[in-house]
């Protein structure tokens, strides 16, 4: 494990020969006012390539899922899974819920018909949601309010169905003033409407108007403003808010479509027993980390934050001791300190987050150097190959295609990618990527159109990394 940045940093940057590297003259292109904390380094040797502002302190972005997937792995194990059982207490059947965040209709519905296995086929008392294994919040300090309606933010819930999401679509190809139209599948309990109004794109930008969305703890949502005319509908998703009202409507559903009958109430009791019937398993967590990492999915690395909190302090788990239980896991299994860093929630959603190039480094080396028994590497997208890389314009061509496997981590004014690239020769370099303040000014109108400087400052970066060794 590398842990002497500091004191290679100041030996490195003495030597001339470094005067001139690659990052130096890729940072030209990021616009004046930005923060770039930046490092690299050979893992063959723990040498620190090239490195700046490693020890400040900058908003991780998605980048921390590789946190939370390292302390995943090394505590809870490839075995682990999540569960959702169904029990029955007397006349009552209790749906014990894990947080499971790929729970899906179809596979709640199919646990809900060994009702009928079972001999049951009338629920002759009350339907009981259990969520005990986590408390407290369901969004973590610092998401913002205007980005809850959408499924990024959904809630973390141990209550989790479809992850937490709606999909639907907004048609606009009607005339100018009109009212858009808005389509949610049928089956969806929840209630969207439209008083949004089709305008030129000239129009939205005379009046500084927007689509809005509003919702409710009721499921409700209400999109309001403009949308210019378009040939083709907007797709929309939008993350559920009352996530135990979702289950609630989805189990009574289904439970009609089987044909078992049920006429009495469907009730939260995070306290309710019994004895099980059958039980519903996720992926392994190996699949769950893949598709976390690959597609920096938001609701596995909080639930498994949550996750990580409950188990390790044997209590239900929340945002607050799900972090706390990721710096133990590091700081005993790993050796990685991150006490200094700054953890509010799994995902690295909240822009409360603070961690520093030189320690997403430490996590870095950690699953390169163990990579046969961790396996983590594999999960990384691949520049224009996979997952959140496959289309990332400054590194999905030749010569960079395929050479590189990162992290990003992408919030307002943030651009950011940890990971490694095999240069040329086939050395392979590890390195961090922490951009913030990013904030380029806007084209003129009229303006041929041009490459954004982020795009131009990693293209010449990672060019000149991989043509550099």
């Amino acid at each position: 494990m590398l842990r002497a940045f500091p004191l290679l940093l100041g030996l490195l940057l003495s030597q001339p020969v470094l005067a001139n590297f690659p990052p130096q003259t890729a940072i030209k292109h990021l616009p004046g006012g930005h923060d770039a904390a930046l490092i690299v380094v050979d893992p063959a040797s723990g040498q620190v390539m090239y490195s700046q502002r490693e020890k400040q302190l900058q908003a991780p972005a998605s980048t921390q899922k590789l946190i939370t997937a390292l302390a995943a792995k090394l505590y809870l194990g490839d075995s682990f899974r999540f569960t959702t059982d169904l029990e029955h207490s007397g006349d009552d059947i209790i749906v014990r819920f894990s947080g499971d965040p790929t729970l899906s209709r179809p596979q709640l519905a199919a646990l809900l018909a060994q009702l009928k296995k079972a001999k049951i086929n009338q629920v002759k008392g009350n339907i009981v949601l259990n969520g005990a294994v986590f408390s407290g919040y369901e969004r973590a300090p610092g998401w913002p309010w205007d980005i809850l309606g959408v499924c990024y933010s959904a809630p973390a819930s141990s209550i989790s169905l479809e992850h937490n999401c709606v999909q639907g679509a907004l048609y606009s190809n009607k005339g100018l003033g009109q009212i858009t139209r808005i389509n949610v599948p049928a089956h969806q309990p929840v209630r969207v409407t439209t008083d949004a109004v089709i305008v030129s794109k000239e129009q939205q930008k005379a009046r500084y108007c927007d689509l809005t969305l509003v919702t409710d703890n009721s499921n409700t949502y209400r999109l309001s403003g403009c949308l210019p005319k378009r040939s083709q509908p907007l797709p929309l998703n939008f993350a559920v808010q009352n996530t135990e009202l979702y289950a609630e409507a989805v189990i009574r559903s289904e439970l009609k479509r089987l044909g078992i009958g049920f006429e009495g109430k469907i009730v939260r009791d995070d306290t309710a027993r019994g004895k099980r019937i059958a039980r519903h398993q996720s992926d392994p967590l190996p699949l769950l980390l893949d598709t976390m990492v690959k597609d920096s999915d938001n609701l596995i690395a909080d639930n498994l934050a949550k996750t990580l909190g409950g188990q390790y302090f044997k209590q239900p788990g929340s945002f607050s001791n799900g972090v706390a239980a990721i710096k133990a896991i590091l700081n005993e299994k790993a050796r990685i300190d991150l006490s200094k860093a700054v953890l509010v929630d799994g995902s690295g959603l909240s822009r409360n987050n603070r961690v520093s190039a030189a320690q997403m480094m430490e996590v870095i080396t950690y699953l390169y150097q163990n990579d046969k028994q961790l396996n983590l590497l594999s999960t990384l997208p691949v520049s224009g190959k996979s997952g959140t890389l496959h289309y990332r314009q400054s590194i999905r061509h030749q010569p960079l295609q395929g050479k590189i496997a990162a992290k990003s981590g992408s919030l307002f004014g943030t651009y950011n990618l940890a990971g490694l690239i095999t240069a040329q020769s086939g050395k392979q370099l590890l390195f961090v990527q922490f951009v913030t303040n990013y904030h380029p000014e806007e084209p003129e109108e009229g303006a041929p159109k041009v490459a954004p400087p982020i795009e131009h400052f990693e293209r010449e970066l990672y060019r000149s990394l991989y043509e550099s060794f």
